[in-house]
């Protein structure tokens, strides 16, 4: 839907290209790590997404003629221009899978490329990775209480602007069902489900005879909102008798929806007045401001709810506005580099790096990932990233590297595969994370090591960088 350009992107990152380029630096190759602090919603894991979508946009990355135009009105310099006109990205790119569980402080993906096309993408890569990420995250949250209910994606008209597109894509993946959102539904190929608004009922005279015509011309997976006037005495009733008029034509209704009220007391009474007529079948959808925690307290109030409809919290990612994702300098022109703080959690690891997945010898996952040079094979003790003698003997467990080729010089290299494959394989992974780490309260903490070697190197570069 959207049409990415490479000014899709901060004016600074155009600044320092150009100084790259005039001093000669255009063709210095660098590394830089895409990583997150800490996990959103005070939440136990996080699940990665948008990469799909990122290397595809990268892929096609180029500035246009406009671009160049507008550029030259921002006194960049002519042969700076002439080398963008010709930029495409060329480099590697190394990442976990769209979909698998990520964690604070370790490399989610790495980038390898000149330092300018490094440069370039970081912004587009910032903004994509963050928002679906977080987004994916949330709706996990929701699909781990709501058990086998469907979920649908309403949250469109709250989402802030054109982020509503990829927060029905990222819904999705963390384990959504379907969306209102009919473009999402076109070029992601989601199911699309919709009911009716408030107004649609308030246009007519009669409640009754809006629920007639809305199932007159939409026959096929009707819903009928039941909360406009008097919800038990009237918006029930009147979908009730529908429902039965349409038995008569050989058809069914497929639901009723609340949108507002206790949604507990108002879905087993309706529950109770639709098996009443007969109409088991006839489903529940709830919505309003709905999120993990009211879903999962409707679910333990036994609320017969089939269906919820999530708009807000969903899509604004609430109550986290956005993923602290950062991108940094790790290595360039033949050597490591570091960022140091006064902190040692913001201190950055050099080099280029792999990630792997601690398992037992059944293959399951016992809540550790380390961090270690590229190469590196033999890793037999790691240490706490930031309380240096803390260590932890790891010869016995099974290593799963994480960080996989997905670009190589500037063409992908994985096949493209459908949400309901990168939801699925979400879901296998999010089953291999033991319960302690899915709590909503204090959930144990994952941890993330270091490589003997790599903490080696750190603390070397940090000493040479003293004054």
């Amino acid at each position: 839907m959207f049409d990415f350009s490479a000014t899709y992107t901060d004016q600074y990152q155009l600044a320092m290209a150009q100084v790259y380029f005039k001093n000669g630096q255009k063709d210095t190759r660098a590394t830089f790590d895409y990583y997150f602090r800490k996990n959103p919603y005070k939440g136990g894991y996080t699940i990665f997404a948008g990469l799909e979508d990122l290397l595809e946009i990268i892929n096609d990355l180029k500035f246009t003629k406009k671009d160049i135009e507008y550029l030259k009105t921002k006194n960049f310099e002519p042969d700076f221009l002439s080398y963008l006109e010709n930029f495409k990205f060329s480099g590697n790119i190394y990442s976990v899978m769209e979909g698998d569980l990520v964690f604070p402080t370790r490399p989610i993906l790495q980038v390898e490329a000149t330092i300018i096309e490094a440069q370039l993408i970081e912004t587009l890569l910032l903004n994509l990775l963050n928002f679906q990420t977080l987004i994916a995250t949330k709706a996990s949250r929701m699909r781990l209480v709501a058990g086998n209910q469907t979920l649908l994606d309403f949250g469109l008209r709250r989402a802030q602007g054109p982020g509503g597109y990829y927060a029905s894509r990222a819904a999705v993946i963390g384990g959504f069902n379907g969306t209102s959102n009919v473009i999402a539904g076109i070029d992601f190929d989601i199911p699309v489900s919709g009911t009716m608004a408030h107004s649609f009922v308030q246009s007519y005279d009669y409640e009754l005879t809006a629920f007639r015509d809305f199932a007159k011309n939409r026959p096929d997976g009707c819903v009928l909102l039941v909360d406009t006037y008097d919800t038990l005495k009237s918006g029930v009733p009147n979908a009730i008798t529908v429902a039965k008029e349409m038995e008569e034509k050989g058809q069914k209704l497929l639901a009723i929806r609340l949108d507002s009220g206790d949604l507990a007391y108002f879905g087993k009474q309706a529950r109770q007045q639709l098996d009443a007529a007969g109409l088991q079948y006839v489903k529940i959808a709830a919505s309003n401001q709905l999120d993990e925690f009211v879903i999962k307290s409707l679910q333990e109030q036994e609320a017969p709810i089939d269906i919820y409809g999530v708009g807000t919290n969903l899509v604004i990612g609430n109550s986290d506005g956005a993923l602290d994702g950062v991108y940094k300098l790790t290595f360039s022109d033949g050597k490591p580099r570091i960022k140091i703080s006064e902190s040692l959690i913001k201190t950055t690891l050099p080099h280029r790096k792999q990630v792997y997945r601690m398992k037992d010898k059944d293959g399951f996952c016992i809540g550790i990932d380390v961090i270690s040079m590229e190469n590196e094979e033999n890793i037999d003790k790691v240490f706490h990233p930031f309380e240096p003698y803390k260590f932890l003997n790891t010869s016995e467990y099974k290593k799963e590297a994480l960080l996989k080729p997905v670009m190589k010089k500037g063409e992908v290299q994985i096949k493209k595969r459908t949400l309901t494959e990168i939801a699925e394989y979400s879901k296998s992974r999010l089953a291999e994370l033991p319960h302690e780490y899915k709590r909503f309260n204090n959930p144990h903490i994952y941890k993330v090591s270091i490589s003997e070697k790599l903490k080696n190197e750190r603390d070397r570069l940090i000493n040479e960088h003293k004054i």
